[in-house]
């Protein structure tokens, strides 16, 4: 055991191209690449893996790693979250951070463990479809981007949700969590 996934030998990045460590999470994570390429249509060069967000509530801070971020025509379209387990229990992570990727709404977020999905829409945060087959093509991702207004998120705003993605995502987290960074 290595940090906080048993390490089973080295993989190569489908996106990247890059050696990283083989766990049973990243496996899924490969699949996910995988399948926003080959089944959504998706360039490599469009989709951004292990995105490291800067989150803070007060004086913590914390670096923690977003899946992948799916950019078109310059923005950032789509996020993607993975964690084992319920969807449901992401769905507010999620939506916070598509509010701090970028200095804008990011239009879509996805939740997923692997085998299941829930497609929020990231100005209300209403589950807008469901399963991985209902995650968008990059064409009709193109469509979500054309009619979207990219609203800019504001100073109050960000630290809002920054606080709400610190809670869910460091606040209790296991010490030994290697894909989370606190900081000092």
């Amino acid at each position: 055991m290595n940090g906080h996934h048993l390490i089973l030998g080295e993989l190569i990045d489908f996106i990247t191209g890059e050696t990283i460590s083989d766990t049973h999470d990243e496996r899924y994570r490969q699949k996910l690449a995988r399948f926003l390429v080959n089944g959504k249509e998706f360039d490599k060069n469009d989709i951004r893996p292990r995105f490291e967000l800067l989150t803070q509530a007060n004086n913590k801070r914390a670096i923690v790693r977003i899946d992948f971020l799916v950019t078109l025509a310059g923005k950032i379209c789509m996020l993607v979250k993975y964690g084992p387990g319920s969807l449901i229990s992401r769905h507010r992570s999620a939506l916070a951070a598509s509010r701090l990727v970028a200095p804008y709404q990011v239009p879509i977020a996805v939740v997923t463990n692997g085998k299941a999905a829930d497609i929020l829409d990231g100005l209300n945060g209403k589950v807008i479809r469901r399963g991985l087959d209902a995650v968008p093509t990059k064409k009709e991702l193109f469509q979500t981007r054309a009619n979207f207004d990219f609203k800019k998120i504001t100073p109050q705003r960000a630290e809002m949700e920054s606080r709400i993605f610190y809670c869910f995502e460091v606040d209790g987290s296991c010490e030994c969590d290697d894909t989370i960074c606190k900081l000092p």
